[in-house]
This record gives C-alpha cells, structure tokens and sequence, in this order.
C-alpha cells in the first residue's frame, strides 16, 4: 500500500474544504504500482461478469414496464492517478445488456469505480449513450461486503448531468446503487434512479440482478510493463 498522508483520514470533502493541503500540485513519491492490491473494496469487482437473471422496472405511456435482461459487467484495473496529493486506485468499466427478446442493446455504460485508500471515498463515474453522465460518492472501508454509492441533481460534487430533452421528460433527481459481495462470490445490485416523468410525477426506476464472476483480471498496464522489464 502507499504510505503517504497528504490529509485528515476522517476529511468530509464537502463540509472541510479548509482541511485540504496547502500544496495543492505536489504528487505522492512512493505510490505502488500494483492496483489490484490497492483497491480496498473494489478488489473484489475486478474481472468479467455475468447473468440473465436481470430484473428492470422502468416507465412506460401505459404504467411501469417489468423487462428481464441479461447482463455482462467488466472491470479492468487502470494505473495509479494523482490530483495532486490525492491518490486514487481505480477499475475501468464497461456494462452491456441485452433483453431475452431482442438482439439491439438494451443499456450501455462505461465509467470508472475510483478508491481513495486515505480516506475511504468511493466513487462511481457512468455515462450513458442519451446524454447522461453522473458522479456518485460514498464511503466504505476495505473488506466491507456492502458498497454504497449516491448522486443528485444540482450537486456539484456528485452530481448527475442530461440533456435537455431528458430534462424536460425524464428528468432525473437522484441516483443510487448498492452493491453487495456475497458469501458464494457472486455480487448483487440494486439500482434506484429518481425520475420526474412529464405528466406523471415522479418513478423509481430500479434495476435488480445477481452477476457470476467469469474472468479473473489482468493486472493494470504500469505493473504489466514493469514485471515485463524486470523479467526481461
């Protein structure tokens, strides 16, 4: 693990910005290069997923829609990245799902699942091919078996951001998804998206499923190219 500590392990990012370094440009010296052993909670994540157990509930003209789906998760560890004196470890993400019925792709994503070992922030990056992108943040420590992480709208922090046509039809308020790591390997979700639908108020959009581990991961390109040169 990396042994530098650039601020307070308890910082409340948005209540303590004082609490922040003084030397804001300064990177950590002595970051390890090996990501998957640095991931905190997210270790477990790592790797290629999947399941056809999948359960969506979202809006329709006629009243909530109730879609099975099938789904593939990957998680791809990426190098080391400093703001500064912030460090985090990190996954790169790509979410794809079909549904029983048809071959088009039903839901796309790709973002990243960031740790930062100082202080216990998880956060969550997804962008979605409407015209959606979203940060979401929480907190967890390593070995925890539950992850937490939320976003509203208007939140400069962690926020969500759409269109203007998802404004104005689907306007979404607040995001939520909570991932659980079984005691059989496999890992679980649940999703909760806010929506104000136009001239129906508002609608939890939930996403439900359980996801098999398929692929274990490969380590990030810095530790591959690192073990290649001292094997070389």
């Amino acid at each position: 693990m990396a042994r530098w500590l650039a601020y307070p392990a308890a910082l409340d990012y948005g209540a303590v910005m004082s609490a922040f370094p003084d030397d804001i440009f300064t990177e950590p010296s002595d970051v390890d290069p090996d990501t998957l052993a640095n991931l905190g909670p997210l270790r477990r994540l790592a790797g290629e997923w999947q399941s056809a157990k999948g359960v969506d509930l979202n809006p329709k003209a006629d009243g909530p829609e109730r879609r099975e789906y099938i789904e593939n998760m990957l998680f791809e560890p990426i190098d080391p990245q400093a703001n500064g004196p912030q460090l985090l470890y990190g996954l790169r993400y790509h979410v794809h799902i079909n549904t029983p019925e048809e071959d088009i792709t039903f839901h796309d994503q790709v973002g990243h699942w960031l740790w930062e070992p100082v202080t216990g922030l998880v956060m969550q990056t997804l962008s979605i091919p409407r015209g959606q992108v979203a940060i979401a943040g929480g907190r967890a420590a390593e070995g925890d078996d539950r992850l937490v992480v939320t976003a509203e709208r208007g939140s400069t922090e962690y926020g969500i951001c759409s269109t203007a046509f998802l404004e104005h039809a689907f306007r979404t308020d607040r995001y939520q998804l909570e991932l659980t790591f079984n005691a059989d390997g496999t890992i679980s979700y649940v999703s909760e998206t806010t929506l104000v639908v136009r001239g129906q108020g508002p609608f939890i959009h939930r996403d439900v499923n359980t996801l098999t581990k398929i692929k274990e991961p490969t380590p990030n390109p810095l530790k591959q190219i690192l073990a290649a040169r001292q094997s070389a």
